[in-house]
């Protein structure tokens, strides 16, 4: 009986793994898109560098009205409404890059690189279908001191810890994307939605640390 219960239930479990990973990818797919054009408008607007305390506010506001909606069509309409306002901050600091001498260059190897690695590690975890769950309780302590280095850096104005920190995050940020993406294939995230928020957060903070980096490294001061 055991057997038959197993035979049973092993296949449900893996349609219903590859059901969450299609539907996380197909709107991970269109958010990005939606946030690059909010990204777009904002550059070629010249929309002023918002203070940062408005985006943790707006960030976290609209990260609590997307995870109560989840499970229902609002959710939907909320995680369109962060991803467009994130992508509408990330427009004055990509005008900013785009600006210097070899901003386009900056800015095109950025998003390649992060192209790179999202895929490549993506890839791997859904190739090899390995448990990352280990990693879970780690990441989320790292990324709570970088977080924390991070605002105090910004508060502080001390480039160095800035810099430190945007290293750091490239390291979290493909750690996370190991375990965001075992997770969903091992049950451990369920919500289409939330997975997506997941991937998406994981992608911006590496494509802005990454840009951060390549902006001091190709500078000419």
């Amino acid at each position: 009986m055991r057997n038959n219960i197993y035979t049973i239930n092993a296949p449900t479990a893996i349609f219903a793994s590859n059901k969450l990973i299609r539907n996380t990818y197909l709107l991970l797919s269109m958010t990005l898109l939606f946030s690059a054009a909010t990204t777009v408008f904002a550059v070629f607007t010249q929309a002023p560098v918002l203070p940062w305390w408005v985006v943790l506010i707006g960030y976290w506001g609209l990260m609590f009205i997307t995870q109560s909606l989840r499970n229902s069509v609002g959710g939907l309409i909320a995680i369109f409404a962060l991803t467009g306002f994130m992508g509408y901050t990330l427009g004055p600091i990509l005008g900013f890059y785009l600006r210097l001498p070899n901003g386009p260059q900056i800015v095109g190897t950025a998003m390649g690189g992060t192209g790179v690695i999202f895929m490549g590690l993506s890839a791997y975890a859904l190739a090899s279908r390995k448990d990352f769950s280990f990693m879970g309780g780690f990441l989320m302590a790292c990324i709570l001191v970088a977080f924390l280095a991070g605002l105090g850096a910004i508060i502080f104005q001390i480039p160095a810890l800035s810099l430190a920190v945007s290293a750091m995050f490239i390291l979290l940020m493909s750690g996370l994307i190991l375990y965001q993406t075992s997770d969903m294939i091992h049950g451990g995230e369920d919500n289409y939605i939330m997975a997506t928020i997941g991937l998406y957060v994981s992608i911006y903070n590496l494509f802005t640390s990454l840009l951060q980096i390549l902006g001091v490294m190709g500078s000419d001061d």
